[in-house]
């Protein structure tokens, strides 16, 4: 059962033979040359291992003696060798991950997918790869083959460092996820024309996430990649706004008047928050929404000195991180629609509890509630004051922060004669991403309505706004352009995941846009922290959430589009998901 189509082919990883044994000394680490240049891969011993004795599917993390690091032995689809010990994202510790019997390894925190048997990375959110090392058995101890730094690094660069050469010209529009993974995944895949990236952000490709769950805005530990390396594989950044498309001259224009001749076009503008068309809103100062670096900048700088009284308006994750980010030393609120916060995404009970684990941080909610305007501030009229509720409650704000949708940034081709654009503002793609009915054009990311192979999905149109997703289908952009006779073959399928900051740390997976769903499962305690929540269509399992049971979520996401997630009367009678063993 697909997914979503992976066109990405990995690249082949050169496995560094093995020395010839010595039986007579005691084992001294012993170099030898990889190449004419001075760089030198030795053999170490793993403490405390004896054999190779693996099944597929199993891995452990062990130290390497000789160097203060660690290296994660598995058995990935018969090949037994090591890796990197951790993800490559946030540095979880992938031996408590999920390792299929075929050798894909994915996170337990975040979804990042890896190929156990040559480190690429095969799902979002990870970009750099896992270095892998050879493993020898002998004399009752294991040795691995490898370089000392990268063994302590833990993680290899993607293949990025170019020098263009003429020939197709690709643009692609946009600053986020689905840029990088396009740009990154193009050169990876060997294309090596000229690329321009054009962002209206003002910086480089950034960790977005953080801007919600932590209100983060130091550029140095935000953005993924430095200017270097862009440089180095030859990428012309352009810091522009779009202004329009000419599909049929191929030409992107800028509002600063450039034009950007292309042979391919990436189209991964994301989205624009919505604001609310009430009283007060549009006019006063300190009412916020939060989509880059520069709106993470001004809610800082209006919170100041902390002790301030924030209303959040919206219930979505977006507000609900917020209201965690924000609670300490300040007296947060959040109004919401409906009757507990995150219901339409997760339901009563979940959405109930979520609610009371937020409140624990001092959050108070206003729920079921309808805003009916801003008032501005008794002692600086251009500010906001206060909130007035349909119901006649008036809640004191020093700023408000508007957590209540985005919608596609798609303007600059309203009025395109060319393109149609779908009720919601987006561009409707295929499983390649490239936008049905336009030649060389590619959408990704919130802009991209893609047809759902998941779970009861049927090939249904879905938007989905997730960094994962648009990250990934990058990828699969790039990996059409390079090689675009892969769209005609059965191509390796992945799972849509995210993850929310909501005073623990919350994983789903799986989709119910295209399908609905009907009931939900829990197993777990939510006063213990520790549930897990199957939303189901009938007897299909169609998504997940999970807070504390950490690895559930990777073995959903791998069981999911190999069509092995058990049934709702399965999980009703308490099946364990991870009791079903390494999937294969």
């Amino acid at each position: 059962m697909r997914v979503l189509s992976r066109l990405v082919r990995n690249r082949n990883t050169q496995i560094l033979p093995s020395v010839l044994p010595l039986h007579v000394r005691p084992f001294v680490p012993r170099p030898f040359a990889t190449s004419t240049t001075t760089k030198m891969a030795q053999e170490y011993k793993l403490k405390g291992v004896t054999s190779l004795d693996l099944k597929p599917g199993d891995k452990q993390e062990v130290e390497v003696e000789g160097l203060d690091a660690k290296v994660l032995l598995l058995n990935a689809g018969g090949v037994v060798q090591a890796t990197g010990p951790r993800c490559t994202h946030y540095g979880a510790p992938l031996v408590k991950g999920v390792l299929g019997t075929d050798g894909k390894l994915t996170c337990p925190w975040h979804g990042a997918c890896f190929n156990g048997k040559t480190g690429d990375v095969e799902d979002a959110p990870a970009l750099d790869a896992l270095p892998i090392f050879k493993a020898t058995e002998r004399d009752g101890a294991v040795y691995i083959t490898g370089e000392a730094a990268t063994i302590k690094a833990g993680h290899r660069k993607p293949k990025f460092k170019c020098k263009a050469t003429g020939g197709d010209k690709i643009v692609v529009v946009g600053g986020g996820s689905g840029s990088l993974g396009a740009v990154e995944g193009l050169r990876e895949t060997g294309y090596t024309g000229p690329i321009t990236l054009i962002s209206n952000e003002g910086y480089l490709p950034i960790d977005r996430p953080k801007l919600s769950k932590a209100l983060m805005t130091d550029l140095q530990k935000l953005q993924w990649r430095d200017a270097e390396w862009y440089k180095e594989g030859d990428v012309d950044i352009v810091q522009d706004e779009v202004a329009g498309v000419d599909f049929a001259t191929k030409t992107v224009s800028t509002k600063s008047g450039g034009k950007f001749a292309y042979s391919k076009l990436i189209l991964a503008t994301g989205a624009t928050p919505r604001v609310l068309p009430l009283q007060g809103f549009k006019v006063l100062g300190n009412i916020f929404t939060l989509r880059n670096v520069r709106d993470a900048e001004n809610i800082n700088k209006a919170i100041g000195e902390k002790g301030k009284r924030i209303i959040i308006i919206g219930s979505s994750f977006i507000g609900m991180e917020l209201a965690v980010a924000t609670s300490k030393d300040n007296n947060v609120t959040v109004v919401g629609m409906e009757k507990v916060p995150l219901q339409r995404v997760l339901g009563e009970e979940v959405g109930g509890a979520i609610q009371k684990l937020v409140e624990s941080k001092g959050v108070k909610f206003y729920m079921s509630a309808g805003v009916e305007k801003a008032e501005p501030s008794d002692s600086d009229p251009s500010v906001v004051g206060s909130v007035h509720l349909k119901d006649g409650t008036k809640l004191d704000a020093d700023l408000i922060i508007l957590g209540v949708g985005v919608v596609p940034a798609t303007e600059y081709l309203k009025d395109n004669s060319v393109v149609r654009l779908e009720q919601d503002g987006s561009l409707k793609v295929d499983e390649s991403f490239s936008v049905v009915g336009l030649k060389d054009v590619y959408a990704i990311g919130d802009i991209a309505s893609f047809p759902y192979h998941g779970p009861a999905g049927d090939g249904k149109y879905v938007r989905i706004e997730h960094w994962n997703v648009a990250q990934q289908a990058g990828r699969i952009a790039a990996g059409h352009i390079t090689n675009p006779a892969r769209a005609n073959l059965k191509s390796q399928p992945f799972a849509p995941i995210f993850w929310s900051a909501l005073g623990a740390q919350m994983r789903y997976a799986g989709n119910t846009q295209a399908s609905g769903w009907d009931d939900v499962v829990i197993q777990g305690s939510f006063e213990e922290g520790k549930w897990v929540a199957y939303y189901t269509k009938g007897e299909t399992v169609v998504a997940m959430a999970s807070m504390g049971k950490d690895p559930v979520m990777s073995q959903f996401a791998q069981l999911l589009p190999l069509g092995k997630l058990p049934s709702k009367s399965e999980l009703e009678k308490g099946l364990d998901l991870l009791s079903l063993g390494p999937p294969n």
